[in-house]
């Protein structure tokens, strides 16, 4: 029961507060699976960097706005 718990704490939370994924109305072909992968691998990519403290949101934030944060996350800069 726990683990249920903590999956929904920190996946399912974690989607829908931060990445509004409940609020999206992409509905048409394969979008919003799509889409669903695409966010599951910014948060991953979000949550392993340890270069840099912050929420997720501010990480975001810097990532919109920082090509060399960006570069950080998809791993071509160290």
């Amino acid at each position: 029961m726990r683990s249920h718990w903590e999956i929904e704490n920190r996946l399912h939370w974690c989607l829908d507060v931060q990445f509004g994924e409940a609020q999206s109305t992409v509905r048409i072909g394969f979008a919003a699976s799509d889409l669903a992968i695409v966010r599951h691998i910014v948060m991953n990519l979000l949550r392993l960097n340890t270069a840099r403290k912050g929420s997720i949101k501010t990480q975001r934030m810097l990532a919109a706005t920082s090509d060399r944060f960006r570069a950080e996350l998809i791993g071509f800069m160290t």
